[in-house]
């Protein structure tokens, strides 16, 4: 007898995370047959067959297969392995066997979906899904519901699909627009959608099914609904803060000693006649919409409307007005004073009662002046006169959409955080160059990565930054020393200080950094062994090349080098300026959406607006705000954000940000600050040099910290599997009956040992120190 097998795209994915049941037997021309002399033998022909690149993924999918048919057939069978054949399995293991059956399966179904959910004027509730008929989880493919004319919460549509088969899920609540190009995809925003770990599923066996999914974004009892991300609409921030010195500045006698309310309007400049024929009357603009936060050390507040008279400015508070618009170039923007003490300035029956002037900025300036990011000063006018009574320093933020690709729906782990004991991160692969014992592995290497990966890593911690030819690299600095000597003087070195951006990634493989401690020497045995050596040991690996050398099961904590200023005017490298923002971003975000697969991957910056853009340009991944807090070992940031940890937790709830990584030094002090950042809802984790000292970690582990970053971590941690690897083989070993498990001599079928740890072994003992995180599974 022999086993057909035929393994499809969505069986095979799910049968990598444990779902076996999708797995099919099929009887056609596309058949890859092997002889069923052994389960052995089986293995290794669906190993070879299965459409699966990943050789170790193939591995585990091909045996988890097995092992699951094993355990459904008799005991005879189990006895005797070779027995098993299509016959003798299962039928729900088999799928269709015959023509009949087939037709059968080809068979469509009419379903049914209702849900209830409140919306906002205009907008409507969709759902996407697997399947081709819900859109192959694009957002701009999928299917809108029909309120119900009763009511103004239940909706609900009707959907083809084929009988049999097992699609997945989600609703979404948000606006369509049709293109502006004939024929074009329509423009949607998603402003809310559901974010379950295990979307809905429906599997139709009869031609007519209908399903009430109750409530929109509760799912299994569970409440999952996140912010959308930023589709084809531009969000424009203005800022009012006292970083450097107050926002306002009043030249006018009259209001120099008094105290004034700010707020800020918003209108469309008209278009010419000429541009709104072009315009297709099916083409619906989303309304600009404005939104405003008000940031400081004790908590965070959000509005979506202002008093008649604003707000006023505090000195301690960060304030920020949220433009979210389809012209992102074609707003008039006005800032609004009102003065605070009304007492000599008031008019009788004046409709805006202390009305003093207004400040007026065009949208069209963002792109005029060719910056993202920035400040600009606007005069303030009176209100009766054409004079000036003074000035307003204004910074700005734009975040356009992702360009070059599009993101799907299918999965999220933006806020998502699978909690156990605390996670282990390499820093800087191995650790920092300039850590004890760690001269012979450079930093920020593949060798430096796969050390981490060798001795038990959860995750490695990195820096990326651009080339000046924007190829993402993997290097700490923002600058690099280059060396030169004096002709005939072998032993004097000068170097010279280079902005890495300012050299092409070619260029940059053309540098050989020695370590100081090789140069002083003279000893480069270390990076001369072999080939294959000197290629993993260089610096300057790009960003693919880490997503292809490092093993999957290992996390990526990637993050985004960005310049920033300090309290005494300087810069971090002394670069002022910087690439264009939303184009690094870009880059970086497409490098890693494009090559990551199944890895785990956490973003992090000290940049908070970095961290805003990478919140709001994507929807799979997420991001932890970098802070180093008050510190003595390093100096001030102007940033009022990055200064103290408890202003940090505020703007990571205030952007709905995953969480923080805080600095060991200030944490160490105030162990409360990381019970307090996790009952506000985040993630914590830990950087610095404190982190080095196994007692220091010790006392962090203790207090439920999420996360250490350090650099010793291969001599804290032996050789061993980490966490996510241990995990994924004990969740393969449970697929497996207890009964099918006491016919091998190892937990799981033919995996080795040394491989998977059984289930009873000490190895999965010593796993309660660390941290599964960030779950793909």
């Amino acid at each position: 007898m022999a086993v057909a097998v035929q393994l499809e795209e969505k069986s095979y994915k799910d049968a990598l995370h444990y779902d076996v049941s999708g797995v099919n037997i099929h009887d056609s021309s596309y058949f890859h047959t092997c002889p069923a002399t052994s389960s052995k033998q089986v293995v290794s022909s669906l190993k070879t067959n299965l459409f699966i690149s990943d050789k170790e993924q193939k591995w585990l999918a091909a045996e988890r297969w097995v092992s699951f048919a094993v355990a459904q057939t008799g005991a005879s069978q189990r006895d005797n392995p070779s027995s098993i054949t299509a016959n003798s399995l299962p039928p729900r293991l088999l799928g269709a066997g015959n023509n009949s059956q087939n037709q059968q399966a080809m068979e469509n179904a009419q379903v049914t979906l209702t849900v209830r959910g409140e919306t906002a004027p205009g907008e409507v509730v969709a759902v996407v899904g697997s399947c081709e008929a819900l859109g192959s989880w694009c957002h701009q493919k999928a299917l809108t519901l029909q309120p119900v004319c009763d009511e103004g919460t239940t909706w609900t549509t009707s959907i083809t699909v084929p009988r049999g088969v097992v699609s997945t899920y989600r609703y979404f609540k948000g606006f369509f627009l049709e293109s502006k190009d004939a024929g074009g995809l329509r423009q949607v925003i998603v402003n809310k959608w559901e974010t379950h770990q295990q979307p809905r599923t429906m599997s139709p066996t009869a031609s007519h099914l209908n399903i009430d999914d109750g409530l929109f974004g509760i799912h299994n009892g569970m409440n999952s609904v996140d912010s959308g991300w930023l589709t084809c609409q531009t969000e424009i921030r203005l800022r009012l803060h006292h970083s450097k010195k107050p926002p306002v500045s009043i030249t006018k006698k009259k209001y120099k000693k008094s105290r004034f309310r700010i707020k800020l309007t918003l209108e469309g400049i008209e278009e010419e006649e000429e541009d709104e024929e072009l315009i297709p009357s099916s083409w619906h603009k989303m309304s600009t919409t404005l939104g405003m936060s008000m940031i400081s050390s004790n908590d965070f507040k959000s509005r979506h409307s202002q008093p008649e008279c604003g707000y006023a400015l505090e000195p301690s508070q960060w304030t920020e007005y949220s433009i979210h618009t389809m012209d992102p170039d074609n707003l008039e923007l006005t800032f609004e004073f009102f003065e605070e003490d009304l007492s000599e300035h008031i008019i009788q029956g004046d409709a805006h009662p202390g009305h003093v002037g207004t400040a007026c900025l065009l949208s069209s300036f963002f792109l005029e002046n060719g910056k993202d990011i920035g400040e600009v000063t606007l005069p303030i006018m009176g209100r009766n006169s054409r004079q000036t009574i003074g000035k307003v320093r204004v910074d700005f933020l734009v975040i356009r959409p992702i360009q070059g690709f599009q993101c799907n729906m299918s999965s999220s782990y933006t806020k998502y955080w699978k909690k156990r004991s605390t996670l282990d991160v390499g820093h800087r692969g191995a650790g920092s160059t300039l850590a004890a014992k760690h001269h012979k592995i450079r930093e920020n290497t593949i060798a430096s990565f796969k050390r981490a990966a060798k001795h038990g890593a959860a995750f490695v911690e990195f820096d990326v930054h651009l080339s000046k030819d924007s190829v993402p690299i993997v290097f700490h600095d923002l600058t690099c020393c280059i060396s030169t000597k004096k002709k005939n003087d072998k032993t004097s070195l000068q170097f010279i200080e280079v902005p890495v951006k300012d050299l092409t990634f070619d260029q940059l493989q053309l540098l050989k950094l020695a370590h100081p401690t090789a140069i002083t020497e003279n000893d480069h045995k270390d990076l001369l062994d072999d080939e294959d050596e000197i290629d993993e040991h260089q610096p300057f690996p790009t960003l693919t090349q880490i997503f292809q050398a490092v093993p999957e099961h290992v996390g990526f904590n990637i993050e985004l080098k960005w310049i920033f200023q300090l309290k005494d005017g300087s810069w971090d490298g002394n670069l002022s300026s910087y690439f264009n923002t939303n184009t690094f971003v870009d880059i970086i975000l497409t490098c890693v959406l494009q090559n990551a697969g199944k890895r785990r991957i956490v973003f992090s910056c000290f940049d908070p607006d970095i961290c805003t853009m990478v919140r709001h340009k994507q929807n799979k991944y997420p991001i932890l705000f970098l802070t180093q807090g008050i510190s003595e070992k390093y100096p001030e940031f102007m940033d009022i954000r990055c200064q103290t940890t408890q202003i940090a937790m505020s703007f990571a709830q205030s952007e709905n940000i995953m969480g923080i990584s805080g600095h060991a030094e200030e944490l160490l002090r105030n162990l409360n600050y990381i019970r307090e950042a996790q009952s506000k809802g985040l993630v914590v984790f830990s950087w610095g040099d404190d982190n080095n000292d196994h007692e220091n970690r010790r006392t962090l582990r203790e207090q439920g910290i999420d996360g250490l970053i350090y650099d010793r971590i291969c001599e804290d941690l032996g050789e061993q599997p980490n966490i996510f690897k241990v995990e994924e083989q004990h969740s393969l070993q449970e697929v497996i009956t207890e009964e099918a498990m006491k016919s091998a001599t190892c937990s799981c079928y033919s995996i080795p040992c040394s491989m998977a740890p059984c289930i009873n072994s000490k190895a999965r003992a010593g796993s309660a120190e660390s941290d599964s995180g960030l779950s793909s599974s």
